[in-house]
């Protein structure tokens, strides 16, 4: 018996395929985007972003948050010192502020929706790296804000 569904178009199966690359991009981005924004929590808070520290507050273990701290140095985005921890560069930090401005607008849309303060937090930490700009934009324009770069 032959299977009745046709393969998909050419064009279809490539645009299918850029949507999951885009996807995974964003995830990857994603995973960055919160060591970026706990590093620069943690250091505004105690001082120091301590690896053990990262790891407990992401809930992941130490060698998963020693492998992001190395892909976070490789791109620019934090160094280390010995016996210091981490810390992030002026490029990491203009990326930690651009997350928490994005975290709030979510936030806050949220809110203005009716969500209870506590549901919204946690929903835009997922919701947060996946709005496009136009989107950060249209809810930036619905909480009567200017639209603030990044």
């Amino acid at each position: 018996m032959e299977d009745d569904k046709a393969a998909p178009p050419a064009g279809d199966a490539m645009r299918e395929a850029a949507r999951h690359a885009s996807a995974r991009s964003a995830r990857a981005s994603a995973l960055l985007h919160d060591y970026v924004e706990l590093i620069a929590d943690l250091l505004e808070g105690t001082g120091e972003a301590r690896p053990t520290d990262i790891a407990r507050r992401l809930g992941v273990s130490h060698a998963t948050a020693i492998k992001a701290i190395a892909r976070l140095k490789r791109e620019g985005l934090a160094h280390s010192k010995p016996y210091r921890g981490v810390f992030l560069t002026a490029e990491g930090q203009a990326l930690a502020a651009e997350v928490k401005a994005r975290h709030r607008v979510v936030v806050d849309v949220l809110l203005a929706l009716g969500v209870p303060a506590e549901v919204a937090e946690m929903d835009a930490e997922g919701i947060e790296h996946h709005v496009s700009e136009a989107t950060l934009a249209a809810f930036e324009r619905f909480l009567g804000r200017p639209r603030t770069p990044g």
